[in-house]
């Protein structure tokens, strides 16, 4: 019998509160290439005497003597691989130049120190961070677009500040979109390897590019959605299926658009809209319905007053023909032709071009149906399966045989009755 065993009580270990240097650590695990690199001489002393010596040069007017006076305790930070104290250091630099509104010397020092030997991964990032917090204050377009564009210069092809750029990318996209330069908008968005999927897929839309919009649209998962009911998860999926709407129309992938407005229509946030949730009447009008619908339940821009939207209202028009004939197949064995054109509603040349086709492709299933013009009827029944052929076949086969049978037992008969009879009268 094996001894039972108690179970330890393992109480967890304090660990206090973070500090600053362990932010910065886990901050270099997670963007930098994940090594920290021990520190050979704490320069956190040196930096504090000589911000403050930096900040009184700048106030006096010589702000590039004070950004110069910082460069060299930058350098030996930087190769002492001090992080703390060289982060310190690069975001104190950019931001007297940016105190003292010098946009020039602000582009220059970013350029400077993003080309260091042997960089601080961290430091870059925070400065690069504190950069574009500052990209929103500028005075006016013409120094925003070129901090900008400094900015997406040192962060090309560095990963741990990926997010940085791609965020300024999108600033850059929408001015383009705004100056009505598609192709170089989704050009410049397309290279980005995060986020902005949902923006990928519009301006793809918006250039006719729909193969790659539907390309992109797999790498979004529908799953996600669901896990996250907050409103901007809602907000996300209701633009993403407005999208997908927009590549099926474009498809004539009329099922898929089905979906995509189902998913809208169940999303918690359309449901919780009384006024876009409610249901018209059914009423005489469907076509002037659908096209421009009511102050209540707007119109989808399905069936719009185009020339694809005319096709789609045709296609309509011929889905619910089909379902029709199908339920007139069941119900009818035989039916006129003013009859079904009424039914179907369409006039008759057209309902009988329709019915051929349907007839031709297989359309009405388990079912034969046969034209007969001179009487101006549609012969319909229902079509058997090839079992049920054969056991029609075997049952005719069979009787027929039972019939031959029959014929020559009483051909037999007959021969000997007048066997018999011509025996008699010899005798």
């Amino acid at each position: 019998m094996s001894e039972q065993r108690t179970p330890i009580t393992v109480a967890p270990i304090p660990t206090g509160e973070k500090s600053e240097f362990s932010d910065l650590a886990h901050l270099a695990a997670q963007v930098g290439d994940g090594r920290l690199l021990k520190m050979e001489v704490d320069y956190t002393k040196n930096v504090d005497d000589a911000l403050p010596k930096a900040d009184q040069m700048a106030k006096s007017g010589n702000v590039a003597g004070a950004v110069e006076s910082l460069s060299a305790l930058e350098k030996q930070s930087r190769l002492g691989c001090d992080m703390k104290s060289n982060t310190r250091i690069v975001q104190h630099m950019v931001k007297l130049c940016f105190d003292s509104q010098k946009w020039q010397l602000l582009n220059d020092t970013i350029i400077s120190l993003s080309k260091k030997r042997l960089l601080i991964k961290v430091a870059i990032a925070r400065m690069v961070r504190d950069c574009c917090a500052m990209v929103e204050n500028m005075p006016n377009e013409e120094l925003k677009m070129s901090l900008i564009d400094t900015l997406r210069t040192v962060t090309a092809g560095k990963i741990y500040v990926e997010v940085e750029r791609a965020r300024l990318t999108s600033y850059v996209v929408k001015k383009l979109e705004a100056q009505e330069k598609l192709d170089d908008a989704t050009n410049m968005l397309l290279e980005l390897q995060v986020e902005f999927l949902l923006e990928q897929m519009r301006l793809s839309i918006a250039r006719k590019d729909h193969v790659r919009a539907a390309i992109i649209s797999k790498k979004i998962s529908t799953k996600f959605f669901a896990k996250d009911p907050n409103d901007d998860v809602q907000n996300l999926k209701l633009k993403y299926y407005e999208l997908m709407i927009v590549i099926g129309l474009n498809d004539n992938a009329y099922l898929d658009v089905c979906r995509h407005y189902r998913a809208i229509q169940e999303t918690p946030k359309v449901l919780a809209d009384v006024e876009k949730s409610k249901m018209e009447a059914i009423c005489k009008q469907y076509e002037a319905l659908l096209r421009a619908g009511t102050p209540t339940c707007p119109a989808t821009g399905v069936f719009e007053s185009s020339e694809s939207g005319n096709k789609r209202w045709e296609d309509l028009h011929l889905r619910v023909g089909e379902h029709n004939m199908r339920m007139i197949a069941k119900y009818y064995t035989q039916i006129s032709f003013d009859r079904l054109a009424e039914l179907l509603d369409f006039p008759v040349d057209e309902m009988e071009k329709f019915l051929c086709n349907l007839i031709v492709t297989g359309a009405i299933p388990n079912t034969v149906a046969k034209i007969h013009r001179p009487n101006r009827v549609v012969n319909l029944r229902a079509r058997k399966a090839h079992v049920d052929h054969l056991d029609q076949w075997a049952h005719n086969v069979r009787q027929l045989t039972d019939t031959l049978n029959k014929v020559s037992h009483l051909i037999l008969k007959e021969e000997m009755v007048h066997k018999n009879l011509e025996h008699v009268s010899i005798h």
